[in-house]
């Protein structure tokens, strides 16, 4: 799998209608269509961004009657284009969340999934305090999916902090990868963009993440800058905090170019830690 083509992320900021969300998001997808995309991405909880968890639980629907999701697959089959939606909360059997990305194909079939991992359980230096795991069940399999440029390894949002997940599936053969997110402002301001050039410098791969952004319905700040990296780290292209589309031209020969400099994935090797003597009393 070896070509170019246009990669574009979706910057939501999205509310607490399910509704609304969706005919932001395929507006947005329509016009990146339009304008050359063949792969389009949005961001995490593209379909809700709802603190309220009985608010939140009320508007969501299993998969298979999921409306975002069946409007981004018809959208896919009609502009003939893949559609990544970078994550949507999915109501599971059990009554709890999946905080879940899709892979849409042309065809408009969904040929992969990924449910995040890494849950974002943290208190803030401002007072913010988020407890995923409250709401959400997460996912325990890292996703490799094929599209017919490259191998697109698949994460969300705060698995971007774990780079030994980034090593895993570049390993398993992606050339791009993805953390499309819901970040904060506070931590975005300090850390999005390093975190986003180093998994992709660390792999020498692509990166693409679509973000949320701005103030949002239920009172939430996101940071936004949904970027697109190349394998040797360089921004291709990064929004503001303002929902909108951004685009770029993926070459995946740079991939083999990167990695051939600094061939990282071929230089690991196994080690142990041993644990620091004891200090010992002077006498």
């Amino acid at each position: 799998m070896t070509g170019q083509f246009i990669a574009a992320c979706v910057q939501m900021r999205s509310g607490v209608s399910p509704a609304k969300n969706t005919d932001d998001a395929v507006a947005m997808i329509r016009d990146a269509a339009t304008r050359g995309a063949h792969f389009v991405q949005t961001p995490e909880m593209s379909n809700a961004v709802n603190r309220d968890r009985d608010s939140l639980m009320a508007s969501l629907s299993a998969q298979e009657k999921d409306p975002m999701l069946a409007a981004f697959r018809a959208v896919a089959r009609e502009k003939k284009i893949f559609i990544h939606a970078g994550s949507l909360a999915i109501m599971r059997p059990d009554g709890k969340v999946a905080n879940r990305a899709f892979v849409i194909d042309t065809q408009g079939d969904i040929v992969s999934s990924y449910d995040k991992i890494h849950l974002f359980d943290v208190d803030l230096p401002n007072g913010e305090s988020w407890r995923e795991s409250r709401t959400y069940t997460g996912g325990c399999e890292g996703v490799v999916v094929d599209l017919p440029w490259i191998k697109l390894g698949l994460s969300i949002c705060y698995d971007v902090r774990f780079p030994y997940l980034y090593r895993a599936l570049a390993d398993a053969g992606a050339g791009m990868l993805s953390a499309p997110a819901c970040f904060t402002k506070q931590t975005g301001e300090a850390h999005w963009v390093v975190l986003q050039r180093a998994r992709a410098i660390e792999t020498g791969s692509f990166m693409i993440s679509s973000a949320q952004a701005g103030t949002h319905e239920d009172g939430r700040e996101t940071f936004g800058h949904s970027i697109i990296v190349d394998p040797w780290g360089r921004v291709l292209a990064e929004a503001d905090d303002t929902p909108g589309v951004i685009m770029a031209s993926i070459d995946t020969a740079l991939v083999a170019d990167a990695r051939g400099r600094i061939p990282t994935l071929q230089h690991t090797r196994d080690f142990t830690i041993s644990a620091a003597p004891e200090k010992r009393a002077i006498a």
